[in-house]
């Protein structure tokens, strides 16, 4: 780990660098500010030392640029909307309500994996690497979860 004074340095000598390659690629003062944090706890953490000034400067900038490319090839970052279009969406039907009722009202493990998949329409596995579980935990849960609203919401067990 780096000490607070190589730290301090690197953050003087290359955070507009940094803030402008951010700003090039996404567009958007919040995530490059968050990208920005990402790149210099990573050169706090980088241990391996530096040959030359110059190989520090490409190491920053290419951090920069893959951490940017993550974010923006990132699932949630697919499937955002801005935040004018989510209040223009209609709330749900009164009866959607009752379901919605009863998936707020399980388990935070169930609800999150149902959330997931029914809402935001996620695959097993895809929830499985957002939640950093095993994908055959997640088909449990899914199931266990199903058992659950079918039980709260009065379903029959044919279903």
């Amino acid at each position: 780990m780096r000490s607070e004074q190589e730290v301090d340095r690197a953050v003087e000598q290359y955070a507009d660098t940094v803030r402008r390659i951010c700003l090039v690629h996404l567009k958007n003062y919040a995530d490059t500010e968050d990208i920005f944090q990402t790149v210099f706890v990573k050169y706090l953490l980088h241990t391996a030392p530096f040959v030359s000034p110059e190989h520090e400067r490409a190491w920053i900038i290419r951090v920069t640029i893959n951490a940017c490319k993550d974010l923006l090839r990132s699932v949630f970052r697919r499937r955002t909307v801005p935040l004018h279009e989510a209040a223009e969406l209609p709330a749900p039907p009164e009866e959607h309500r009752a379901v919605l009722q009863a998936v707020q009202s399980l388990p935070a493990a169930y609800r999150d994996v149902v959330y997931l998949h029914y809402y935001e329409g996620y695959t097993a596995p895809e929830i499985a690497r957002i939640l950093g579980k095993n994908v055959n935990a997640i088909y449990t849960r899914l199931t266990r979860a199903r058992g659950l609203l079918r039980e709260a919401l009065g379903g029959d067990d044919d279903a």
